[in-house]
């Protein structure tokens, strides 16, 4: 199992006050990277290195349920947000045993519409395989928070209203019926988000949402989030964290 996370109460509400915005790294696929045109797999073996980069600074990698929990009670500078986008097959098998090693949580945001399916909006491929409905409760059964990434990965800045609830208020209601226990976190596929999302977002009940770069709308229902890729060794992480601290101002709910 990796780290275990406390339950969705209302002590692990987002604190009302403008704090300093959490790191939160954003992974994919952990698996063979060989080919790679979207940079969206790491090793197995280094995301090993990143982990244990973490513990020899001093942090740990969480779920944002965790995440948030901490903050609540005003602790968790020590903490770093961990998020896989997609849910990739290849999570159980790689990700989780090194979070495992490496006493880390993390949030695995999936696609209820795309069960056992793969990666068909990645036009270049490579085709992964997503995870199944087992799957995600293997992966919820040993302490990983499940989020929603929407249904099947569309563009919610693009998407109708029906399409928009669908996206947003069907996953949730799938998921949670799937691993038998709330949802509360969501995930923008692609990164992008405008106002009207953000709105469909929070309106459907999700106490916090991830993003990439939302700017204005930064806060818990858009987090700002760090691309953590291959490339990323020691030195690489080093400088992400320092300019994270820097660049991200305080933002009230964080």
């Amino acid at each position: 199992m990796v780290a275990p996370v406390e339950s969705a109460g209302t002590d692990s509400r987002p604190a009302a006050r403008p704090g300093p915005i959490p790191w939160v790294a954003m992974y994919h696929s952990v698996g063979d990277c060989s080919d790679d045109p979207y940079r969206i797999t790491v090793t197995p073996e280094r995301l090993g290195g990143q982990l244990a980069w973490l513990r020899r600074r001093g942090l740990r990698g969480v779920s944002l349920r965790e995440l948030f929990a901490a903050r609540a009670r005003g602790e968790g500078r020590d903490l770093v947000g961990l998020t896989f986008d997609d849910g990739y097959a290849d999570f159980l098998d790689h990700a989780l045993p090194a979070l495992h090693r490496w006493n880390c949580g993390a949030t695995l945001f999936v696609l209820p519409g795309r069960l056992g399916g793969v990666n068909s909006w990645d036009p270049l491929g490579p085709r992964k395989p997503l995870m199944t409905a087992d799957g995600i409760r293997r992966a919820a059964s040993a302490g990983v928070e499940i989020g929603s990434h929407g249904l099947t990965h569309v563009d919610l800045t693009r998407a109708d209203d029906t399409t928009l609830h669908a996206e947003v208020t069907d996953s949730r209601t799938q998921l949670a019926e799937l691993i038998g226990a709330p949802v509360d976190s969501f995930c923008y596929p692609y990164g992008t988000v405008d106002e009207r999302a953000v709105t469909a977002v929070r309106e459907a009940g999700y106490r916090y949402a991830c993003a990439i770069d939302p700017g204005p709308l930064t806060g818990p229902h858009a987090l700002p989030r760090l691309h953590i890729g291959q490339n990323d060794t020691a030195w690489r992480l080093h400088l992400k964290h320092k300019l994270h601290r820097l660049r991200r101002r305080p933002v009230e709910g964080l």
